[in-house]
């Protein structure tokens, strides 16, 4: 067995806390079959900062009397309507009073939504020990490198089939487990009253691809064992059949490599570890030179070749600036852009305003990616794109060129025979998506009632015959990261950014006479996304002239009231701006006293 690190004093971060507000209970612990009780101390609880009810920002914690071991930290990306913000963090506020109790922090893989949040939380942990596979720990370490202001990151690395002992109630075990990237680990907690296994993001692959599968016989005898709790990935719990084996992937990559003219250019994600290697292997069978292209692309291949997880042959990658220096059926590009995020490689090929790569008639591009949704127009504008310069585009509702790294709903229930648990616990996706998977764990023959749909904050507890909620909740309120600043966005900012983004701004600058109330010349009147002033002349006039009304309408020859004055002129020139326009800007009125 391993034993933890010494551990190191803790130091203070320079950022400001994360703002966490107490939220209400919802609809699903109120219909729970175990509602909700008097709080327990001790025992085996389980709590989620984030990854239930949404895909993105997972981060649980087990904890059993008075020690925690973690498990993941990533981050979810902003939706359309927050405008500003760079991630969504857990909200890791239940542990502001147990920093003391945190022993281990254990990661999954290196993925965003796994890893991402490290950086951001490491002042709200404690100075827990840290575990991860290889190739995580080289990724968690990159990632480090933007935040040089931190300590340096001490991760103790782990393989498939180590045991670690935390302490003299909590033994910790790692399973090879299939997804898109090399070493991503099922978890196993083993406790006084039980194991408590979480499954991390998987699919079961019989020839998986840069990989070996999932330790299948491991499992059978943890379930030999018994299994108390499993906490099991969600997010492919509404498709039906089998995730798509890699091996068929590969099989349909090289079909379109066979019959592609021109330049290969082939958008996916940088993550997708096993796929670029897929890329790599057709592309020398071919006899083809290979080129990546985006940071993240570039970064994640220079440390999976470092570390033995790409294979590529000498002579087969080339940089950049030799593209043109080979014929344009001898080169494929993998670079990312499948999204169609407009600064990435794809869009800028597409506008012309790549600096290497044009795109020329008949070339072939390949989407090997699925569309992550609220994408669909980026993609399409993308497309449209490519097709208006002649290109020939192929994805993956033409042809089966990329399967997901989550299991469909025969891999669930395979996991969910495999480990045979007493109680499940649906993780890690939408609210339907967990639901399903629980009705699914039903018809493996586990009742309705051993069956856990929690929401982040929900307190759990469990023994070895029933599960309840606790009555107090652990923060769950979204953390926001813009820029620097981290909790300190919250919910009234979001909102004057939406109206902002929406309808625009209004800002009036009015000059008062200090002792007569009256207005010195003509308001200024700015606007910013609201109307172009050079063609609302008219509309301008009658705001002038009413606010001219509100200042001086009460007699005037008194001195002025900025605060109730500006609170008018906000109120009165918004509606009229409104009954005008049926537009909402927001109004600045600006107030300035002259003598």
């Amino acid at each position: 067995m391993m034993s933890p690190k010494s551990r190191q004093p803790s130091v203070k971060r320079r950022w400001m806390k994360p703002v966490v507000r107490q939220v209400k209970v919802f609809k699903n612990e109120k219909d729970a079959p175990h509602k909700p009780t008097e709080n327990k101390v001790g025992g085996l609880k389980i709590v989620h900062f984030g990854g239930l009810g949404e895909v993105g920002r997972n981060m649980s914690a087990v904890q059993y009397d008075d020690e925690i071991i973690l498990i993941d930290a990533g981050v979810r990306f902003p939706r359309e309507d927050m405008p500003g913000i760079d991630f969504i963090i857990p909200n890791a506020g239940y542990l502001d009073d147990k920093k003391h109790m945190v022993k281990a922090m254990f990661f999954t893989h290196g993925h965003m939504d796994h890893i991402g949040a490290l950086p951001f939380i490491r002042d709200r942990i404690g100075d827990p020990d840290i575990y991860a596979a290889p190739l995580t720990k080289a990724i968690l370490i990159k990632r480090q490198d933007d935040f040089k202001f931190q300590k340096p990151l001490e991760i103790n690395e782990i393989k498939a089939g180590d045991e670690i002992k935390i302490s003299d109630k909590l033994i910790v075990k790692v399973l090879r487990i299939n997804h898109s990237i090399p070493d991503d680990l099922e978890i196993v907690i083993k406790t006084p009253i039980g194991s408590v296994v979480h499954t991390s993001d998987f699919k079961f692959d019989n020839t998986p691809v840069n990989d070996l599968p999932a330790d299948i016989e491991e499992m059978k005898k943890l379930a030999e064992e018994g299994v108390l709790v499993l906490m099991s990935d969600s997010t492919g719990a509404e498709k039906e059949g089998h995730s798509l084996s890699e091996q068929q992937v590969t099989a349909n990559l090289e079909k379109l490599f066979t019959e592609a003219t021109g330049m290969i250019i082939l958008g996916t994600f940088a993550s997708l570890i096993n796929r670029i290697q897929q890329i790599i292997t057709i592309s020398e069978k071919f006899g083809k030179k290979v080129v990546f292209d985006g940071y993240s692309m570039k970064t994640n291949v220079e440390i999976c070749k470092k570390l033995g997880y790409l294979k590529i042959k000498k002579g087969t990658q080339i940089g950049m600036e030799e593209v043109n220096s080979y014929p344009k059926d001898k080169v494929v590009a993998v670079v990312t852009g499948a999204q169609g995020e407009g600064n990435a490689v794809l869009m800028r090929i597409a506008n012309g305003e790549h600096r290497y790569l044009r795109t020329s008639k008949n070339d072939t591009y390949i989407f090997s990616s699925s569309v992550i949704p609220g994408n669909e127009v980026n993609v399409q504008f993308l497309k449209d794109q490519l097709y208006r310069n002649g290109a020939k585009v192929f994805n993956y509702q033409m042809l089966d060129v990329h399967t997901g790294g989550h299991g469909n709903k025969e891999d669930l229930r395979e996991m969910i025979r495999l480990i045979k648990p007493k109680f499940m616990f649906p993780v890690h996706g939408q609210y339907s998506m967990m639901v399903n998977h629980g009705l699914m764990a039903q018809e493996e023959d586990i009742p309705e009632a051993n069956i856990i749909i929690a929401d982040n904050g929900t307190v759990v507890n469990i023994e070895r015959d029933k599960w309840w909620f606790d009555k107090m909740r652990a923060p769950s309120d979204y953390v926001f990261v813009d820029g620097l600043g981290i909790g300190d966005i919250g919910n009234v900012v979001l909102r004057d950014r939406q109206i902002l983004a929406e309808d625009g701004m209004f800002v009036i600058v009015v000059l008062i006479h200090s002792k007569t109330g009256t207005v010195r010349g003509s308001p200024d009147i700015i606007s910013r996304g609201f109307i172009y002033l050079k063609e609302n002349k008219e509309l301008l006039s009658q705001v002038r002239k009413r606010i001219k009304f509100i200042v001086e309408g009460k007699g005037g020859h008194q001195q002025p009231n900025l605060p109730f004055l500006k609170d008018q002129i906000r109120n009165q020139i918004g509606l009229f701006l409104f009954q005008k326009t049926e537009r909402r800007p927001m109004v600045l009125p600006v107030l300035i006293e002259v003598d």
